[in-house]
């Protein structure tokens, strides 16, 4: 019993971090998101990976999941630069992904 209730913990926080989930409406996400098309226009570079045991917490290691229960953060992508809170770009390498500079939401993606 005891090693299932292990299993199960580990499980569960393996699935949830540095895991998004994208809102269908505004008012529901977390936060507003904008992409942009260069690195040194984001506040934020994001690496988007193939497994939930592959984002380790890291705010810019980001795994897309498909119910907004097992997410840390709920977003919402916008379309314009000034309806966002967070500006991404998205990178193709987890060692180019990673904060450029201050921002208020660093640290709690996770």
């Amino acid at each position: 019993m005891m090693k299932f209730l292990l299993i199960a913990a580990v499980s569960c926080l393996s699935a949830t971090a540095g895991s998004v989930f994208v809102e269908d409406y505004e008012f529901m996400a977390d936060l507003s998101v904008f992409v942009v098309d260069h690195e040194y226009q984001a506040d934020l570079c994001v690496f988007v990976c193939d497994y939930d045991y592959q984002a380790d917490g890291s705010d810019s290691v980001w795994f897309f999941e498909d119910y907004d229960y097992r997410a840390d953060v709920s977003v919402f992508f916008v379309d314009h630069e000034y309806q966002a809170d967070l500006k991404v770009c998205f990178v193709d390498h987890e060692y180019m992904s990673g904060w450029r500079g201050g921002h208020p939401w660093q640290g709690r993606l996770h």
